[in-house]
């Protein structure tokens, strides 16, 4: 029996550590550091909401900040708002990143880009059936192929840097990039396209040494939130009311802090970490210990995530049932 036990116990530490050794074997790439201070990080919707406190923080930490948006009394509130809190000037420019050489002009003027923050974005929740096709095609052009410009744009710099440390590119998705939710038909499809575009992208750049960050927050208090909640649909509000909102600025720290170390999948909150590990699929991963907890909770969370589907389904039938 004392045997019986000893082999039990040698089985239950072995299959793990083995498991462990594996994993630290075959996990890339490799764990990777980002300096942020006296380095120039591009900051695109910077003028507010999340780009703005990412600004902020950025320029706190000593990094040369550029934010482009839009807007130009926007983004001139917004330099005077960051030099008021952190004491560093910031530079301003305005273009729209649908307008590819608009945003090629702004980035040449910019100079070489350390760390480029895609963060622009918006969100025009509605039913497939009743949205307009243009603004169908605004969240994409804007979400999507706004992100293709600016990293075209970017790209030759970043390659051609004088200091040629590690270099980051952050692509701002979202949960509803992780997941669809009923009424989120368009801007779903327009954020789970970047989780491609940066898996591909991210072993296109690797040997020039930069590394790319997705970050996926959840809804977020900004300056459309709440015309954005106006237009939900009301199947959308009882499925989504689960998830609360995030300030800007924890969203901002998290994301920061997510591409200083050099992270693939940067989650903001506890949901969205057990979200990533549900949905991570054949993303990259740096961290053998993450690599781990991946492959342990895989399966366990796939039945979570089947008990949500069942509760949401439920939701839409208990919605329907009760219009007729």
């Amino acid at each position: 029996m004392a045997d019986l036990s000893v082999f039990f116990i040698s089985l239950v530490l072995v299959l793990p550590l083995s498991l462990l050794a594996f994993l630290a074997f075959i996990v890339l790439p490799r764990p990777v550091k980002i300096p942020i201070k006296n380095r120039h990080v591009f900051i695109t919707g910077g003028s507010s909401g999340i780009g703005l406190a990412l600004a902020q923080q950025a320029a706190s930490e000593g990094a040369q900040v550029s934010i482009l948006a839009r807007n130009t009394s926007k983004l001139e509130d917004a330099k005077e708002s960051i030099k008021l809190s952190t004491g560093r000037d910031v530079t301003i420019f305005s273009a729209d990143v649908r307008d590819y050489e608009a945003v090629k002009k702004a980035i040449e003027e910019a100079g070489p880009i350390d760390v480029l923050v895609c963060n622009q974005g918006v969100f025009v929740p509605q039913e497939l059936e009743t949205q307009d096709v243009d603004e169908i095609k605004f969240m994409i052009d804007v979400n999507l192929t706004g992100t293709f410009h600016l990293i075209k744009a970017a790209l030759p710099g970043m390659k051609n840097r004088a200091d040629r440390g590690p270099g980051s590119i952050a692509i701002m998705s979202s949960q509803a990039g992780q997941v669809g939710i009923y009424g989120y038909t368009a801007y779903s499809a327009s954020k789970f396209g970047l989780k491609g575009l940066a898996e591909a992208l991210q072993q296109e750049v690797i040997g020039e040494n930069i590394h790319v960050s997705l970050i996926f927050p959840p809804d977020t208090e900004t300056p459309g939130f709440a015309e954005e909640n106006r237009r939900r649909p009301q199947l959308t509000s009882i499925i989504a009311a689960s998830s609360g909102a995030m300030k800007a600025d924890e969203v901002a720290k998290k994301a920061l802090n997510g591409i200083k170390s050099g992270n693939f999948i940067v989650p903001c909150n506890f949901e969205g970490f057990f979200l990533s590990i549900a949905t991570t699929g054949l993303s990259p991963q740096r961290s053998f210990l993450m690599a781990f907890v991946e492959v342990i909770a895989a399966g366990i969370l796939r039945v979570v995530g089947l008990c949500f589907q069942w509760n949401w389904y439920g939701s839409i039938e208990k919605f329907l049932r009760e219009r007729k």
